[in-house]
């Protein structure tokens, strides 16, 4: 059997591309970008701004996704290519040309953009092309807020296990406590999981634990005096 363990606390990542508005984010970029980093960024999104759509075979200001990194740093590319998606008002088409053709970097913030950009379940496919790929900072962007209020749940517990046997963080899904609550058949696979490595004598992830306590029931509410619940 294995034993329950009480769940850790979520922590906030202020400057998450999927997780913070896009106001926010400008305003953390604001913060952090040096002068050169922030003028070039400002010239992006008038661009994008200013010509949203497809007029070239190539719009500049998908060129300019691929310069995120060398531009602004690395650690703020993600944003950066968000803000630019966020301006050009990419739709699903649009997203869905920028991730078949982009790098990895550049699908990952695809993915992070899906939660600002699509209100429906229409952009679906993409985050289960990343599911099905092994790069796993990839997988951990397609488990973001979008995922979170669309992804079925049959896919949604394929996804958390892929988490587990590859080595993503739990905390990299977004809402897991909302969507693992009383979740019997994820608590049953877990198990199966569990039990599968203990059999071959590897090693069962500490993650596993956290999330089979987060699919645990809610307790039952205590009878009051008069024999009904309170």
């Amino acid at each position: 059997m294995i034993p329950r363990r009480t769940p850790p606390t979520p922590t906030a990542d202020h400057a998450h591309p999927a997780h913070t508005t896009p106001a926010d984010l400008r305003r953390h970029l604001d913060a952090h970008l040096p002068g050169a980093a922030q003028a070039w960024l400002g010239r992006a999104l008038d661009e994008a701004a200013e010509h949203p759509g497809a007029h070239a075979p190539v719009p500049a200001w998908e060129l300019r996704l691929a310069e995120a990194g060398r531009r602004c740093g690395t650690e703020h590319a993600d944003a950066v290519r968000v803000l630019i998606l966020h301006a050009a008002r990419a739709d699903t088409d649009t997203l869905t040309r920028v991730y078949r053709q982009g790098t990895a970097d550049e699908r990952r913030a695809v993915l992070h953009a899906l939660s600002h950009l699509v209100p429906g379940p229409d952009a679906l496919h993409l985050v289960e092309d990343a599911l099905r790929t092994n790069d796993t900072r990839l997988v951990a962007a397609a488990l973001g807020p979008y995922a979170a209020r669309h992804l079925a749940p049959h896919p949604w517990r394929h996804a958390v296990l892929k988490c587990l046997f590859t080595g993503v963080r739990v905390g990299e899904v977004a809402d897991l406590p909302r969507r693992a609550a009383g979740d019997t058949e994820l608590a049953r696979m877990l198990r199966a999981f569990a039990e599968e490595r203990t059999a071959a004598g590897r090693p069962v992830p500490e993650d596993l634990h956290r999330v089979l306590a987060l699919t645990a029931p809610p307790p039952a509410a205590e009878p009051g005096l008069d024999g009904k619940e309170s």
